[in-house]
Formats: C-alpha cells, structure tokens, sequence
C-alpha cells in the first residue's frame, strides 16, 4: 500500500503561498504522491495551478488530480495545460478526470451541465491527438513540445460510463473519500469491468480519504462547507479520520481490499499536518 498525500488547494479561503511549501515537505517526508481537489466555484486554487506549483517545487514525488472535472474545461486547452506541467515535473503526473454534478462548476459558454459526458467522449480524442504532437486549430503547429507523452489517466464516478471509459482509456479507478465499505463495491466492480475488456493484468486502484489531526474542530468544518451542496449520501458519510488509530484503520481496511494507494487529503491548510500525517504512517 502506498500513501500519499493531497494538497490543500480546496480547502476554504487557504493562502496559496502554502502549496509549494506543502509540497516540498510532503516530498520530504516519503509520501508517494501529491494530490489536488477540482472545484471551480469555491474559494480555493484551481488543480492546475496548484500542480504546477508543486511540479516545480518537488523532483520525484508523483502528483495527481483527484479529481479534475474535465468536461468543465475546452479540451484543447486543458491538453496543453496538462502537457505543460507534466513535461515540467519530468513526467510525473497522473490525470485523475471526473465528469462532475454541480451546475456552478460548469461557468464556460457552451461547456454547460448537460451533454458532459458525450463531450467527454470527445475530449479524450482531442487530448490524445494534442499529446501525440498533431496541429491544433487551423495551422500547421502542434500545441505541445516534441517527445509530450500520452499522460496516464484515472477515471472517478459511480456510473456504468465511468467504467466504460476506464478500461477503454485508463490506467484505473479512482474511489472517493468514503467509508471502505461504501467503496468497495466500486473497486470491485472495476475490476470487474477490466477482466470483462480483457484488459491485461489489473486496473490501478487509489482511494481518497480526508483527514485532519490538529484542529480537527476546524477540518469538520470545512469539510461540511465542501460539501454541504453534495448528495446527502455523500455529506453524511464523507471519511474524515482524525486519530491514528483512524488512520491506521483506514489502511488495514483498504490494504484488505487490494487497494493499491490510499491518499490522504487535508482538511485543513495547517502545514505541520504534513508532519503528523508522516509520523503515523512513516
């Protein structure tokens, strides 16, 4: 089992200042990965920024976005967006895509709520033709630097599609911050579908859970404004630990389910987090 680390880039009104520094001492500390929060309308920094931050501050760390809502974004441009600090990190980066559910999220003309999923559809082909170095617009010019590689994907979602578009494009699942045995069904209906499209071997499989270890007063806090327009499903039942005997339950539970890499992902921006974090599963 691998444990990584999120950054806390959606966390409420954060000084941003914190995201490199954050970074750099979760390198410091052995996490396997850093990971970003995609939300466009609340106060925090946007997954790409807050990547390139930490693509620029780390050397071996892995980073992924957990997830980023794609179909929100013109592909083309976010192509080129994760191209960039992919090829600046040294090839480091995971693309973690969901399809997203708040209308708020949804704020480019034309890139609405509805149809996302089939735009995401095509999506997928633009990055790929962008990352494989093809002319973009109506010239003669690739968006990106020769040697750009295809960045690995992970798809996020609780629907039939997600899971299409997983064995058809991914390297695998990514689960969200709820309890083991609300996303164990998921997991195992990945797996499922990656034997069923006769996928070699088996799909890679990274959960989220939040945590906070200081003021944890505070993390309860702003993990509820996070999500306080989410699914009552989902409000109620988000995996917040705040004891290391939390943590350390979480990772029995999802190194029993075969799970590959848990991340933990602040909830708050408090920088000695990291630290705790580490002292508990380092």
């Amino acid at each position: 089992m691998r444990i990584g680390i999120g950054l806390p880039n959606q966390v409420r009104n954060l000084t941003p200042s914190i995201i490199p520094r954050w970074a750099a001492r979760a390198e410091e500390a052995g996490f396997s990965t850093l990971a970003t929060t995609g939300r466009y309308a609340y106060p925090g920094v946007s997954d790409t920024v807050a990547l390139a931050a930490a693509a620029g501050a780390t050397t071996t760390i892995g980073l992924l976005s957990a997830v980023l809502l794609a179909p929100a974004w013109p592909s083309a441009l976010l192509a080129k967006e994760i191209a960039g600090i992919d090829g600046i990190s040294g090839g480091r980066l995971t693309l973690g895509i969901g399809v997203g559910s708040r209308e708020d999220e949804f704020t480019v003309p034309g890139l609405g709520l509805a149809g996302r999923g089939t735009r995401l559809e095509s999506d997928l082909e633009t990055y790929r033709d962008v990352w494989d170095g093809n002319p973009v617009g109506n010239g003669p010019n690739p968006a990106v630097p020769s040697g750009t590689r295809q960045v690995p994907l992970l798809f996020g979602g609780y629907s039939a599609p997600t899971l299409d578009r997983m064995v058809r494009w991914g390297e695998g699942y990514l689960g969200g911050s709820l309890p083991p045995a609300m996303t164990a069904p998921s997991f195992d209906a990945a797996k499922r579908a990656w034997q069923q499209a006769d996928r070699q071997g088996s799909p890679k499989l990274v959960v989220l859970a939040y945590f906070a270890l200081g003021d944890t007063e505070t993390g309860q806090a702003n993990i509820h404004d996070f999500y306080r327009l989410a699914p009552a499903t989902i409000v109620g039942n988000v995996l917040l630990c705040s004891t290391t005997t939390m943590i350390e339950q979480v990772i029995a539970d999802y190194t029993d389910l075969g799970i590959d890499e848990i991340i933990f992902v602040p909830a708050t921006d408090d920088l000695d987090e990291v630290t705790r974090l580490a002292d508990i599963v380092g």
